[in-house]
């Protein structure tokens, strides 16, 4: 399967921009699946300027309100 890297970079919502995984989607998943965290793109735009990609902050934000 051939990679998406340059099409992928366009849709990527990360902020940290020395990424060295910047539109490697499958290598970005899995660095921090490795750190116990999840990748910017899944968090809201303000929530990931704060680089905080832990699990607890991905289930504070999209969480079922009780």
């Amino acid at each position: 399967m051939e990679c998406r890297q340059e099409k992928n970079k366009l849709k990527c919502t990360c902020t940290y921009d020395p990424c060295e995984r910047k539109g490697l989607c499958c290598e970005c998943i899995a660095y921090h699946r490795q750190h116990e965290e999840l990748p910017g793109c899944v968090f809201p735009p303000g929530v990931e300027r704060s680089f905080d990609r832990s699990m607890a902050r991905f289930a504070a934000c999209y969480g079922r309100q009780r």
